[in-house]
């Protein structure tokens, strides 16, 4: 029987600017099992990657009900949030978000620097098990600066993978890469997926979409069946 590690329940979040409300959800309903694989995709604006903060825990919602693993965590505070985020959920940006002057083993341990009484030998083990994972074991001791781009990002999925997380998010894991560097990010997901990670990503792509086991189609802050986006992007392009 599926175990549902996210459950949504009309989700929503607006925007107040100079006294303009911008609806960026609207009634989201969306779950996802332990194990599944999930892309959420539209085209820009749609909300996508709102929902993937207050996924996170980056952001909450203005309404609307957010359990992690069966607790409510929509409005939880600033520090609880912080002590689930760090334990339940790895990251996966766009843009690394690897922090220049730390060596790749630095990067990776250090959201386990906020764990309460994980000891040093745990850490390390953690880090390097999760480097090999990526095959980057081998750059431990190399700074952001002297690897690639999809170097930098292996490194990135080997510090969400550290934390032995309940989900991975992962935001346009690609977009900062070339055609082979994103499909080779692309291939390490899927594996890590085989090895029964729950990942949710975000992506424009539909090639890279296509890898997850089911897609989620978000246009103007709603879930949306795949015919009826098609139709929606069609009547906009009139």
């Amino acid at each position: 029987m599926s175990e549902a590690i996210i459950e949504i329940d009309n989700l929503t979040k607006v925007f107040y600017t100079d006294e303009i409300e911008t609806h960026a959800l609207s009634g989201i309903h969306l779950s996802i099992d332990r194990g599944e694989y999930v892309a959420m995709s539209g085209p820009s604006g749609c909300g996508k990657s709102t929902l993937l903060s207050i996924i996170g825990l980056l952001d909450t919602p203005t309404s609307g009900r957010y359990q992690l693993n069966g607790r409510e965590v929509a409005n939880l505070n600033f520090a609880d949030r912080s002590r689930i985020r760090n334990q339940e959920i790895g990251f996966i940006f766009q843009s690394f978000n690897l922090i220049g002057d730390l060596t790749v083993e630095e990067n990776v341990e250090l959201p386990l620097t906020y764990r309460a009484g994980m000891p040093h030998a745990e850490r390390k083990r953690r880090v390097l098990e999760s480097l090999e994972r990526v095959n980057m074991a081998h750059r431990m001791r190399h700074y952001p600066a002297q690897l690639s781009g999809g170097q930098q990002q292996r490194v990135a999925v080997a510090r969400a993978l550290a934390g032995s997380p309940s989900i991975l998010l992962a935001d346009e894991p690609t977009g900062n890469l070339d055609s082979k560097n994103g499909e080779a990010v692309m291939k390490l997901l899927q594996e890590l997926h085989q090895e029964g990670a729950t990942i949710c990503m975000v992506t424009h792509d539909p090639r890279f979409a296509a890898h997850a086991e089911r897609q989620i189609h978000l246009f103007d802050g709603k879930v949306v069946a795949e015919g009826e986006l098609a139709r929606l992007l069609a009547d906009i392009q009139a």
